[in-house]
């Protein structure tokens, strides 16, 4: 594993109102909207905001999660996204040094894309995101 590879991809916050929470993001910080996707079938929609592109900068996922209209604030935070090479093997990596894989490698629900869940050591969850 070697640092060059992986990449910081977004942080999630969970909201309880998507357009107002776009508007804020966009309007008042001056962010734009790079992406939307609205899963009925999941129950979510997930909109991509930031300051540059996607395939270069980090971004801010704001998820609405279907007819959650409040969080506690520990609850709100997500998680965080890092690009890997080889998701499977940074997981065997990780594992093989002590880490908890919360969420094995495979495709995304309801998607193709390969993700991985590890935990850090406080607990908080760092989806792991096959980039190559």
């Amino acid at each position: 594993m070697t640092a060059p590879a992986f990449r910081l991809l977004h942080t999630m916050l969970r909201v309880t109102d998507l357009e107002r929470s776009v508007d804020f993001y966009t309007r008042l910080l001056g962010m734009k909207e790079t992406r939307r996707r609205d899963v009925p079938e999941g129950k979510y929609t997930i909109v991509f905001v930031g300051y540059g592109d996607e395939a270069q900068d980090c971004m801010l996922e704001l998820t609405y999660n279907y007819g959650v209209d409040s969080y506690e604030i520990g609850t709100a935070f997500g998680h965080l996204a890092i690009g890997v090479p080889d998701l499977y093997g940074t997981c065997d990596a990780l594992r093989a040094a002590g880490a908890k894989i919360t969420r094995e490698p495979g495709p995304l629900k309801f998607g193709t894309t390969l993700i991985a869940f590890v935990e850090d050591p406080d607990g908080y969850k760092i989806e792991l995101i096959e980039k190559k």
